[in-house]
């Protein structure tokens, strides 16, 4: 019998590694061996037969204690030889000991000899990518070989001095991702320091999930004002550390940090619950906001949730007002479970500890970033004038002479004053989006306060108050308006110019307009569009979903958005945005329904579940995550009552439940459906045509109410029309109909289909539209209304030969 034929099977992924010549000379070698004759071709092909000399330690499938002294001579030759080893020949090596040593051999330094002689032929990088992980595993799983040979393993990948403070570095922290070997090029000099290397050893010790408090009194002890400053450094920039490729044993994959680098880095935001300084919560914060959420900066998993929680929970340990704001971001973005969890619970005791509940004590921590009333904040800076202002998404710089200009002049570039005015900038933009979820998720909660409240925290804020400006608030069962500032302060009117001043203890909520009659609804949406006022998101031209005659039928299911082909990696992250969490499907695991999901949101005491399953070509997607899934039903149940898959009857769910869980479902549709495509995608060709021109949602249905009030106001008034599905346009050379689902385009006479890739027009730019920012879907119908109103101007090829004659 040969080695191969001797290696256990069960190990015989090994064997993938040998090509049909290297199998051949192995042949040759085994033939020599058992006529005890010399082996042909080791001296010509040492390394070939240094991987035949380890694989003959090998002994059918029964463990080995001893190996004959024959095979020991030749495994210690090749040891000891100057063979040229390559990574792929070291990796081999240390592969085949593995497999043997689980199979039983116990002479582990004769098993390992071989192994650990080419890996100390390579460079330590390479070292490290065989080793990495084998030290825990040893340790924790096979103690006697951890026992026999960690002195040896820990030998060779310790760097020597002469490699300088980097390798100091990456002997604590190895180099498996960029933030670690960025860390040893550009800190190692300071981290290798004597002052703080004692702390960089420290950090890496940082391997429970949470600090003791003997961990950090030690911390204490080696922190220096030099080792604050580098933790300051190191956590910005792994704040603003992305996922990337990186090279692995197994070829290339999308990574964030390896454990490895993790691990000194929690020891640092740990460290950051001992420096007392401004900038300690904000930037916990952003390290939250960054490792909470997934690859992209969305879904329901982490980059890092060890980091993620890390920070939370050091947050939580400093506790106090500072740490609001922070944990207000993380909550807008992160949809990872247990992060959220942590917290909510660390924003509860704050609260507590303040007498408040966690919403009150949001409301009363927005940081104004001393911007005046008017939402903004002048600051003198030399000769200039630096204006920051809450609507701008960029500083406004006056030079003396009075005029405005875009980028800051020369002679205050490098001013200390502006380095923070351009830090405050980035912190506002964080908080405006943080502060437009929660005014929205009030808004579906039905959240009441005290008018006064209303006016203090929100009114009167210079952040809070660029949203609340512009909503309508509503007594609790009385009138409703916007918001009017007058000499004595805060009234609401209405759009025929009523006004009412709340009196200070009056409760108020945000309107919802499936509270309100249509003749309001209209009243309030020509109001809007009559005084170009913008909201925040949609509240007058609010979808409203009632239960229909088929959801009574269906009873404890709704089907209104089942059979739709969804882009699914789009529809899970839009989802996630939304507060949803899951689903997780793919092509794996069948059998188990791995191919089949749901999509879960939590709303005001309700648990939503949208059902999703897997649709397309599984090899297509290398059998991994999928491409497209298929939307199903749409269930309820109670969320302190889980059992059972039946659901709850729909007609004992709340109606703003009902309609706010219907409406994620329709924008979910609406953005990332396949439908929405400028050309079918194989195998969807019904579906694409059904959805592209067939009958509206709610959410293009009101798209269409926008859009009958405003055509009359564009200057191709005179061109366009409203049909019950389409926006139709009268060119000089074709009549085009504009679908208001999709954008989808169809061309008279014979409903020819007009291919137009979505581009920026400036006509359609200049439209003040009351809900949708640039890039919406009203935004898209318009810039092609605009476009084919005009078609004899029309230059692109593209486009012109579709037209025809």
């Amino acid at each position: 019998m040969g080695v191969i034929d001797d290696f256990p099977r069960s190990h015989g992924y090994v064997m993938h590694y040998l090509d049909a010549p290297t199998r051949e000379i192995f042949a040759r070698f085994d033939a020599a061996f058992e006529a005890g004759r010399e082996l042909p071709d080791a001296e010509s092909d040492p390394r070939l037969f240094g991987r035949w000399a380890q694989l003959r330690l090998g002994n059918g499938h029964h463990g080995v204690h001893h190996y004959d002294e024959r095979v020991l001579r030749m495994t210690r030759l090749a040891a000891d030889s100057d063979t040229p080893w390559t990574f792929e020949d070291a990796r081999f090596l240390w592969m085949a000991a593995d497999a043997l040593m689980t199979w039983r051999h116990t002479d582990y330094p004769e098993l390992y000899r071989l192994p650990l002689a080419a890996i100390r032929r390579l460079d330590y990088r390479g070292r490290r990518q065989i080793l990495e992980g084998t030290l825990g595993w040893f340790r924790k799983y096979h103690r006697p070989v951890w026992d026999a040979l960690h002195d040896q393993m820990e030998d060779v990948l310790t760097e020597p001095a002469e490699n300088g403070p980097a390798g100091v570095v990456r002997n604590v922290i190895w180099d498996c991702d960029e933030v670690a070997r960025r860390l040893a090029e550009e800190y190692g000099a300071r981290l290798a320091a004597p002052e703080v290397l004692p702390l960089l050893r420290h950090w890496n010790s940082a391997r429970s999930a949470k600090p003791s408090e003997r961990w950090l009194r030690t911390a204490e002890t080696l922190l220096t004002p030099e080792a604050a400053g580098l933790v300051r450094e190191i956590l910005v920039l792994v704040a603003a550390h992305r996922e990337r490729q990186e090279e692995n044993l197994y070829g290339r994959e999308t990574a964030f940090l390896h454990e490895r680098t993790a691990v000194p880095v929690r020891g640092m935001v740990w460290t950051c619950e001992l420096i007392d300084e401004p900038w300690v919560a904000a930037l916990l914060g952003d390290v939250a906001l960054t490792c909470g959420t997934g690859i992209g900066g969305s879904g329901a998993n982490c980059r890092s949730e060890l980091l993620a929680n890390a920070a939370v929970h050091t947050l939580a340990r400093r506790g106090g007002l500072e740490v609001v704001a922070a944990l207000a971001r993380v909550q807008v973005k992160v949809r990872k479970k247990t992060v959220l969890s942590n917290v909510a619970r660390t924003l509860d005791a704050v609260a507590a500890e303040a007498g408040l509940g966690r919403e009150q004590l949001l409301d009363r921590t927005v940081p104004a970033f001393g911007l005046g009333r008017d939402g903004v904040r002048e600051e003198k800076i030399g000769d200039c004038l630096v204006r920051l202002r809450a609507d701008g998404p960029a500083l406004q710089f006056v030079n003396p002479a009075g005029r405005t200009v875009r980028s800051a002049p020369q002679a205050i570039r490098q001013a200390p004053e502006l380095a923070v005015l351009k830090a405050t900038l980035k912190e506002l933009k964080q908080a405006l989006p943080a502060e437009r979820f929660r005014l929205e998720r009030a808004l579906i909660e039905e959240r009441l306060w005290r008018w006064a409240e209303v006016t203090e925290f929100f009114l009167d804020h210079p952040l809070t108050g660029l949203y609340a400006r512009n909503l309508i608030w509503q007594t609790r069962q009385g009138p409703a308006g916007l918001p009017v500032r007058t000499d004595s302060g805060w009234e609401l009117t209405d759009p025929q110019g009523r006004r009412v001043r709340p009196d200070p203890d009056t409760p108020v909520r945000l309107w919802h307009p499936i509270h309100a009659t249509a003749e309001d609804v209209r009243a309030w949406r020509d109001h809007l569009l009559e005084h170009g006022i913008r909201q925040p998101y949609k509240q007058a031209f609010r979808e409203v979903y009632l239960l229909t005659p088929a959801e009574e039928r269906t009873r404890v299911h709704s089907n209104r958005f089942t059979g739709h082909t969804l882009r699914y990696g789009q529809a899970k992250a839009l989802l996630n945005q939304r507060g949803w969490s899951g689903p997780s499907i793919g092509h794996w695991d069948y059998e188990c329904g791995g191919d089949q999901g749901e999509a879960v949101r939590e709303l005001s005491g309700w648990q939503a579940r949208w059902y999703m399953h897997v649709t397309g070509d599984p090899d297509a997607d290398g059998w991994g995550t999928a491409s497209f899934c298929v939307s199903e039903r749409i269930r309820f149940h109670r969320a302190d009552d889980l059992a059972g898959d039946e659901g709850v009857p729909l007609t004992e769910v709340p109606p703003l439940v009902l309609s706010e869980v219907l409406r994620d479902a329709d924008l979910a549709v609406g953005v990332t459906s396949v439908g929405l495509d400028q050309q079918a995608v194989a195998g969807h060709e019904e579906y694409w045509h059904s959805y592209g021109f067939g009958e509206l949602t709610e959410t293009a249905g009101t798209r269409r109410d926008a859009l009958a009030r405003l055509l009359p106001r564009l200057r191709i008034a005179d061109r366009a029309e409203l049909t019950d599905r389409f926006l139709r346009v009268r060119g000089d050379r074709r009549t085009y109909k504009i679908h208001l689902g999709s954008g989808n385009i169809l061309m008279e006479p014979n409903d020819a289909y007009l291919c137009i890739v979505p581009g920026h027009d400036r006509d359609a730019a200049s439209v003040f539209l009351p809900f949708e920012e640039n890039g919406g879907m009203l935004s898209i119908i318009l810039s092609k209304a605009f476009l084919l109103a005009d078609d004899t101007a029309i230059t692109d090829p593209s486009i012109t030969c579709q037209l025809g004659t």
